[in-house]
């Protein structure tokens, strides 16, 4: 399938998948994996932590993440590996537009100081349908057309 098609297939697997398991790499080359909400534009992937957790501080140390989607009740059987990395987002905007009431389980409101949003920016996304079809979505870079 051509990459533009592949890119609706992972974006409608986003829509459907709406948690997954969020890995980052702790002290001592320790992988380490939570469950988090995930929030997105097209492939824009963002998730809503606490600036006092450990994964923060980990990220301050290694960017390198994965996110795995799929294949669990509630969502699609399309599975999403995704490799990344995250940074806490300069967008402040981002906070208004992510916020939800299930949030107020841990933040007192979208102008929390701690609540914050992490911004992964995708590197590489194998995705497999439910047909079991295996595809590689790779980020372009400026120098790939070249």
């Amino acid at each position: 399938m051509d990459n533009n098609e592949l890119e609706q297939r992972i974006i409608k697997a986003l829509d459907d998948n709406t948690f997954g398991s969020f890995g980052t790499i702790e002290a001592g080359a320790k992988p380490k994996v939570r469950y988090m909400a995930v929030f997105h534009e097209g492939l824009n992937l963002y998730l809503a932590t606490d600036r006092k957790t450990h994964k923060v501080e980990e990220l301050q140390t290694n960017p390198n993440v994965f996110l795995l989607l799929g294949y669990e009740a509630g969502g699609s059987k399309d599975i999403l590996g995704i490799e990344a990395r995250a940074s806490v987002t300069k967008d402040g905007s981002l906070r208004q537009k992510i916020w939800n009431k299930d949030l107020e389980r841990w933040f007192k409101g979208p102008e929390d100081p701690d609540y914050i949003i992490l911004e992964l920016s995708s590197t590489r996304i194998e995705y497999t349908g439910t047909d079991g079809n295996y595809e590689v979505w790779e980020k372009q870079t400026a120098s790939a057309g070249k």
